[in-house]
């Protein structure tokens, strides 16, 4: 059989799963969610952006790069907003039980390498946990890879938006007019001051974000559910975002890829070998 390169686990079979997969092989688990995004996104956005930004980063791999892609995550935790229709959110428990239990099955097929590819800020926390579980049970590599946290190009996007478009702003907004244009409501797109800007104005040091972050409903911070200026947004910044954010990614698969597991503690052998013993 050729040489493993990119391929869906789900398109193979369970011998074929069990040929291929050696101590190189890295797995990656989209986790995205169906939620809001105001009257001009879809409830896919950030499977959409999750899904493009990963299509365009596999295709700037080198050619010794192996990566097993699993069925996506399409519902997170995404309670922040469920007061609006059409959110779908699993419970924190469940989303974190959902994750580890992909996990027992890779490390079960003999996959030490998981990435987690995330593009909603609410599964940030649920993934933090499942990756350290996975680590501690079955002492697998677990790389957390939350787009939104790499870096930005120079220019790319006004600081201030940057730091207040949380949610169904430009940047989502420029990423969806590249990625899915049909999917946008360009009539609908408005700007919504986030309350970050009126805490700010007011002298707080408490905010959304930052270094004393406060938990929030997306109508806290405006009734529409969204913040950011979606107005700053067009395709051809989107064109530049996807270019940038899947040159990133390709570089952290093929980091994942190639790191040394013996940098660890462990590799997971003697891990599992407990685990079973105890059962």
């Amino acid at each position: 059989m050729e040489h493993l390169r990119r391929h869906y686990w789900q398109d193979y079979t369970a011998t074929e799963i069990a040929a291929l997969v050696d101590d190189a092989t890295l797995a990656i688990l989209p986790l995205a969610a169906i939620e809001q995004h105001g009257a001009h996104l879809p409830l896919s956005t950030d499977l959409d952006i999750n899904q493009g930004l990963l299509d365009a980063a596999l295709t700037r791999l080198g050619a010794n790069t192996s990566v097993f892609v699993l069925p996506p995550m399409m519902v997170g935790m995404s309670l922040e907003h469920t007061r609006f229709a059409g959110t779908l959110s699993l419970p924190p428990e469940t989303a974190i039980d959902t994750i580890v239990s992909h996990g027992r099955a890779l490390a079960a097929a003999g996959i030490k390498r998981l990435m987690l590819f995330n593009s909603h800020g609410g599964n940030k926390a649920v993934m933090d946990i499942a990756a350290l579980k996975l680590r501690e049970a079955y002492g697998l590599l677990v790389v957390k890879a939350t787009y939104t946290r790499f870096a930005l190009p120079a220019e790319a996007l006004p600081m201030e938006e940057l730091r207040h478009g949380l949610h169904g702003g430009a940047l989502e907004t420029a990423l969806m007019l590249y990625l899915a244009p049909n999917k946008v409501r360009t009539e609908a797109i408005f700007d919504a001051p986030s309350l970050a800007h009126r805490l700010i104005a007011q002298g707080s040091t408490l905010g959304p974000e930052g270094e004393a972050g406060f938990a929030w409903m997306a109508d806290d911070l405006h009734p529409a559910g969204v913040t950011g200026n979606a107005c700053l947004a067009d395709a051809e910044m989107g064109a530049r975002l996807v270019e940038h954010y899947a040159e990133r990614l390709a570089k952290l698969i093929e980091d994942a890829q190639s790191f040394a597991l013996d940098a660890l503690a462990n590799n997971g052998s003697e891990v599992l070998s407990h685990k079973a013993a105890d059962r």
